[in-house]
């Protein structure tokens, strides 16, 4: 296991730390009160080339790799994950299309997107196993998706992927986390303008955006643990900090504990995927051990903080309910159901959720 950062992605991870405090952490609740992030801030984050970290270099990308793409998603997330989400439009639909449609569905469906101010991708993931083709009907409704646009409707199953031709309809919902980044029930119907099937490269890019998910995971508990030790520290009851009673103390530690463990095995897999060897096994471990930590970071992170961890005074409140969204959206994904077609062509789905 190898632990070191090279210079080319410290200096991303300089500039990322540095736009995450100055533009996202102070304007974290504006965000959340607008689900959306300022156009202002969203606008320099594009400026900055952070949403071409992964598309190679003819693309107009900067050809970085999976562990970049962790790195930086653990950097934004510990300011915030929602508005991590919303910035980054493409999402974990990359993997998608450039893992089983290559270079030609990125030029065909990717950089339009980038193109278009605003746009956003939905990535649809279920788990039954379709044979599909392009041409055929699809219909479906997401319950939740955080995002307020679907201009690309992606799908993703354990041996196929597709593209909708056309964008989804938005019908804003309330949502409980990830605010910054919208929450939408998305309904779409339509043709499939492309799909593949290719079960293996299914399953590189299924692990690719567990571990997408699981690093913003690894960022909010970062965060959170950070900020309870400070607060803990701060805090004086029986003429010391409250960080210095045993208890808390070794509550403190294991947090650090659990969140070290979860990032290693993040930051494993993504070496992995790199070098071009087997991370499929490796990215599911890592997401369910983010997932499984973060029930135990989130929790603890508002009970150190005692009734003040439920007010949105303090931020700990917001890391529990995103931590919470962000392990069910990369644990068990979302299963679909058939329904009745209404065309003898059609693809009906009745879909749980979305990326």
């Amino acid at each position: 296991m190898e632990f070191g950062v090279s210079d080319e992605d410290q200096l991303i991870l300089d500039s990322l730390s540095g736009f995450a405090v100055e533009q996202l952490r102070p304007n974290l609740r504006a965000h959340e009160a607008a689900r959306a992030v300022a156009p202002q801030i969203a606008a320099t984050f594009g400026e900055m080339g952070f949403e071409r970290l992964e598309l190679a270099e003819d693309l107009g990308g900067a050809g970085l790799g999976m562990l970049t793409r962790v790195l930086a998603n653990i950097t934004l997330a510990r300011a915030d994950a929602g508005a991590a989400l919303a910035l980054d439009r493409l999402g974990p639909a990359l993997y998608v299309l450039g893992g089983l449609g290559g270079a030609a569905a990125l030029e065909r469906f990717a950089l339009p997107l980038l193109d278009k101010p605003g746009a956003r991708a939905v990535l649809i993931v279920d788990h039954q196993d379709r044979q599909i083709s392009a041409g055929e009907r699809i219909s479906g409704q997401t319950a939740w998706a955080p995002s307020d646009r679907a201009d690309l409707v992606v799908g993703l199953g354990p041996s196929s992927a597709w593209v909708l031709e056309g964008p989804g309809r938005i019908e804003p919902v309330r949502g409980a986390a990830l605010h910054a980044a919208g929450a939408s029930r998305v309904s779409f119907e339509g043709r499939l303008a492309a799909a593949w099937t290719d079960a293996d490269a299914a399953a590189r890019a299924l692990a690719r955006v567990r571990l997408y998910i699981a690093a913003l995971m690894v960022g909010v508990m970062e965060d959170a643990a950070e900020f309870s030790r400070e607060y803990a520290q701060g805090r004086v009851a029986f003429g010391q900090p409250i960080a210095h009673h045993q208890g808390l103390a070794f509550l403190i530690v294991d947090m650090f504990t659990a969140v070290a463990q979860a990032r290693l095995l993040v930051e494993d897999a993504a070496r992995r995927v790199d070098a071009g060897a087997d991370a499929v096994q490796a990215a599911a471990s890592a997401f369910i051990e983010c997932a499984e930590a973060s029930r135990f970071v989130g929790p603890n992170g508002v009970q150190i903080l005692g009734g003040h961890g439920f007010m949105r005074d303090y931020p700990v409140e917001k890391a529990m309910r995103d931590m919470r969204a962000l392990g069910l959206m990369a644990g068990g994904f979302h299963r679909a159901q058939d329904e009745a077609a209404s065309h003898p062509d059609a693809l009906a789905e009745s879909f749980e959720g979305a990326l």
